[in-house]
């Protein structure tokens, strides 16, 4: 089920201070937006789409003013409905703890507008201040932590940022040879750990993340805890939060995430196959409140090898 949609809520960009040879809003969103057509941002202006933080309509030329933020809506002409539900798992007067289904975007991001864990939260509450802390991937499922009000939502990132806050993940993945062999000797002792540390960079795609040479910039630990007909059950606890890191440190170990679509190789762009879902996880949470002091340790329900 499709349909031509607009995004409810607006996006933004801050104006940055090191631009300095685009005199108007319009050339400087032709510049850095380069998927998007200048007519489309010409039409958007003409049609009052974008706007500065107080309201106010950009114009076709509105000047670039450093620092200021520039609000738009993002438009797609389909946006497919994810048939699974999020659900709330903590809230109160300054956060709200989330479950993300698999499928389901945090934000607004590429074909989805509305089909977002943030809308739809915002639709619930009937807060429209609600804005995410961190970052998940549309493919992970798990727990996000979200804040009531943006002006609190700095306090609530940097817990991410400064690395005081426990993340804890599962994943499914196909068992190694070498540890397909160790269960046939019957040598395999559970659990059974790794630390994993590399470099990741930038990949072409850019999307993509690769490991490189050079310095560790990344750091993870995974444990093997269940193992059962080829499959093993991780659980993976991220000390550094490096893009796709978990996915990228997995594939290192030789066990790719089940039904990963970017590594160890990058698939043909598809629909999405709700009957395989990336087998990642985001299930622990814990931390202590920067406002409130408050201790939060809470987790979801995670995967099972029975299933």
């Amino acid at each position: 089920m499709s349909q031509s949609v607009r995004a409810a809520q607006a996006s933004y960009i801050v104006l940055p201070e090191t631009v300095t040879d685009k005199p108007t809003v319009l050339s400087f969103l032709v510049s850095h937006f380069k998927a998007i057509a200048e007519t489309t941002w010409i039409d958007r202006i003409e049609n009052g789409k974008v706007h500065w933080r107080d309201g106010e309509l950009i114009t076709l030329d509105s000047e670039f003013v450093p620092r200021a933020r520039v609000y738009y809506y993002r438009e797609v002409q389909q946006e497919s409905l994810i048939p699974f539900e999020e659900k709330v798992l903590l809230q109160n007067e300054q956060i709200i703890i989330a479950f993300k289904p698999h499928f389901l975007a945090v934000n607004p991001s590429g074909n989805f507008v509305n089909e977002c864990l943030v809308n739809r939260l915002r639709i619930k509450t009937a807060n429209e201040q609600i804005v995410a802390s961190h970052r998940l991937d549309r493919a992970t499922a798990g727990l996000m932590l979200l804040s009531l009000n943006a002006d609190t939502r700095h306090d609530y990132h940097q817990l991410f940022k400064t690395g005081n806050i426990t993340k804890t993940y599962q994943a499914i993945a196909k068992l190694s040879d070498e540890l397909m062999a160790n269960i046939a000797a019957d040598a395999l002792a559970l659990p059974m750990s790794w630390t994993v540390k590399n470099r990741l960079v930038k990949a072409d795609p850019s999307f993509m993340m690769k490991i490189g040479i050079g310095e560790p910039n990344s750091h993870s630990e995974i444990t093997l805890l269940q193992v059962k007909e080829g499959l093993g059950l991780f659980e993976l606890t991220p000390v550094t939060g490096r893009t796709h890191q978990l996915r990228l440190h997995m594939m290192s170990l030789g066990m790719p995430i089940l039904n990963d679509r970017l590594y160890p190789e990058l698939l043909d762009k598809a629909a999405d196959d709700f009957d395989k879902p990336l087998k990642l996880m985001a299930k622990r949470l814990a931390f202590t409140d920067p406002l409130t002091a408050e201790h939060i340790d809470i987790s979801c329900d995670g995967f099972s090898l029975q299933d």
